[in-house]
């Protein structure tokens, strides 16, 4: 095998990226490529920031749950200077305007010829997923997953966001996961540890073709969200769109690489082939960059790979702390506080009760009794943000910076194979807020 390594090498995504090469190695007969980026970290079968070559075969459990998760930045034709005083109250329309969260369906009918399509696939199983999907379109996720606003070296507006293809993309991966196991797509399997072996399906036969068409419904799909969700961003902003960059990090793309043909799977890697631009986002609160991949001998080894983020240094539960979640009644205003136990009854007319502290509707959720405290000082985190200038909405302690590697050193590690356009400085930050759990693996 062959393997490119960017920064300080993390042994365990080392070990996970081996595993994916040797495994594949045995089924083609042949040596394959891999890259660890510099943000590399372990992830659930292939690391995150880990890219592989398989010549073919393509594999679910690489691409990843969400599948096309990804990112897209948009310059507008407005100033800094022109949105003085403004930006707290234009973050409360986008936390109020814009759903966050698992299993967030979008207040808005969102019309899009991709629900057609997915209405049309090939994919029983996408196809019944259809109402999903559309609910769930123009929604952002948990975890990392954002909408911020920054302004740049010029003194220009601009929007970013990160997130994927949501429950439609997370159940097309556990489907394809279950029908490799000659399961139905809809059964539930066992998935294995973070540390299994890869899931691999040949490209030559039916299922692996199938594969292929899902995955790319699903990215268009997450093109689409980010896509509506950069223009509702707009409309509150009052602004036009000036200059977009857009691009997927879960994925697989058919490419030629030293005369022969791969599907090269990118996880939470960004490509970055010369003159192909892209928006790496830095942790919450940090730069972020728009950069462009060059052509040099170590571009040409990275499989035109690069960073997609800073890149995780510390875990969820390490930074936030040990977390025992319970399901509770819970308000529905964002404003309020109130829960009940989850035992108290429904209302005579079936409806759920009422919150005890504001009288509004109430719906099931997990709630945080913290067990073990964290790393992370989470109210400093917000102090800091905040005498920073940046109008932090959502979010918590495992998102915290200090749980990231520093975007600029990661950047660095990649050398001549990239080039920075634009520097782009938060001024508003927006992510589901720290109740929510995320159940992806990726």
């Amino acid at each position: 095998m062959s393997i490119q390594t960017f920064g300080t090498v993390d042994a365990r995504s080392r070990q996970q990226l081996s595993t994916c090469l040797t495994t594949a190695e045995e089924r083609e007969g042949r040596e394959l490529l891999g890259v660890l980026c510099a943000d590399h970290h372990p992830g659930y079968s292939q690391p995150i920031g880990g890219v592989v070559a398989y010549e073919h075969h393509i594999s679910p459990s690489g691409v990843g749950y969400d599948i096309a998760c990804g990112n897209m930045a948009a310059r507008t034709n407005i100033r800094v200077g022109d949105l003085a005083g403004e930006v707290p109250g234009i973050m409360d329309e986008i936390w109020t305007r814009i759903r966050f969260g698992i299993g967030r369906t979008n207040a808005e009918r969102v019309e899009h010829a991709v629900i057609d399509e997915i209405a049309a696939s090939p994919i029983t199983g996408q196809r019944q997923m259809v109402q999903l999907a559309a609910n769930q379109l123009g929604t952002v996720g948990s975890g990392n997953h954002y909408v911020d606003l920054f302004r740049d070296d010029h003194g220009w507006v601009w929007i970013g966001v990160h997130f994927g293809s949501r429950g439609f993309g997370h159940k097309t991966c556990t489907g394809f996961l279950a029908l490799a196991q000659h399961r139905a797509f809809t059964d539930t399997i066992k998935e294995g540890g973070m540390d299994r072996p890869p899931v691999l399906i040949d490209t030559r036969t039916p299922l692996g073709q199938d594969y292929i068409h899902a995955m790319e419904i699903a990215g268009r799909y997450a093109y689409a969200g980010r896509e509506w969700v950069v223009q509702r961003v707009a409309q509150i902003l009052g602004a036009e769109i000036t200059e977009s960059v857009h691009n997927h990090h879960n994925f697989a793309w058919r490419e030629t690489h030293g005369g022969t043909d791969y599907w090269v799977i990118r996880k939470g890697a960004t490509p970055a082939f010369p003159g192909q631009r892209g928006f790496v986002g830095g942790s919450m609160g940090e730069n972020s960059v728009v950069l462009e991949g060059c052509e040099s001998p170590l571009a040409a080894a990275a499989l035109y790979s690069t960073v997609h983020g800073a890149g995780r240094v510390m875990s969820r539960t390490e930074a936030a702390g040990k977390v025992k979640r319970r399901t509770r009644w819970v308000c529905r205003q964002r404003d309020c506080d109130g829960s009940l136990p989850i035992q108290t009854p429904l209302r005579h007319d079936g409806s759920n009760p009422r919150c005890p502290t504001c009288g509004s509707k109430t719906r099931k959720r997990q709630t945080r009794q913290i067990e073990r405290a964290g790393k992370v000082d989470w109210p400093s985190v917000q102090a800091q943000m905040l005498a920073s200038g940046i109008e932090l909405r959502g979010a918590g302690a495992d998102e915290a910076p200090e749980v990231y590697k520093r975007l600029p050193d990661v950047l660095a590690a990649h050398g001549d194979t990239i080039r920075i356009l634009h520097t782009l400085h938060p001024i508003g930050v927006a992510m589901a807020g720290i109740d929510e759990c995320d159940p992806y693996r990726d």
